[in-house]
């Protein structure tokens, strides 16, 4: 089964039937269109190439207009690939909200907001040392390895760097309501990144018994 290519709007929340309060991420999902279709004889493997996000032909490559026009549904600004069986996708096919339903379950990819450059204690959680007695001892990461031996710094150590920023996937999230006429749906939980980021939602890979 293949995806779709969405774009965060935000959270809110929802009241169920018994009164509880469910938390949930609008993704907007207009129309994802088929660009191509890759299969085992040409490419190695099955998969159907999605384009989502018009765009104008000036903010795209010669390259890309070439390719977006065997589609002939003019230019897009998102191009990702979906592995799934290819038999039932043609190109230039629309793939819109009705794709999920209710109770399905996805993994939601996107882009993590980002921090910045962070410490120790903000990025891996570190307790860092007294804050009393002149320690001087306060926010500091602390030693990180020998001096003879080994002579450097392994590589994985946790110290201060860039922050957020990364790809991230969140699995087993389920569709709690589709608005067609919106084209929108409403996954219950978080999904990763920022409002108007935009998101890959895949079938569940694996769900949680």
């Amino acid at each position: 089964m293949v995806g779709l290519i969405g774009r965060k709007l935000g959270m809110t929340q929802i009241f169920s039937e018994d009164g509880a309060a469910v938390p949930v991420t609008a993704i907007e999902v207009e129309s994802s269109v088929v660009i191509q279709k890759k299969t085992g004889e040409n490419d190695g493997y099955d998969a159907v190439q999605l384009g989502y996000g018009h765009a104008k032909s000036k903010h795209v490559t010669a390259a890309l207009q070439g390719h977006f026009k065997k589609a002939d549904k003019g230019f897009f600004r998102i191009l990702r690939e979906f592995r799934t069986d290819t038999a039932n996708y043609e190109v230039g096919q629309e793939l819109k909200a009705d794709v999920f339903k209710v109770g399905d379950y996805v993994d939601v990819v996107g882009i993590t907001k980002g921090k910045g450059f962070a410490g120790v204690i903000k990025r891996h959680g570190f307790s860092g040392g007294r804050a009393t007695h002149g320690s001087m001892f306060h926010r500091a990461p602390g030693s990180i390895g020998a001096s003879a031996y080994p002579s450097r710094v392994f590589k994985g150590k946790k110290l201060p760097g860039h922050m957020g920023n990364v790809r991230k996937t969140v699995q087993n999230l389920m569709i709690h309501s589709v608005r067609h006429e919106r084209n929108m749906i409403l996954v219950k939980g978080a999904v990763p990144g920022s409002k108007n980021g935009f998101v890959l939602i895949k079938q569940a890979i694996k769900i949680k018994s």
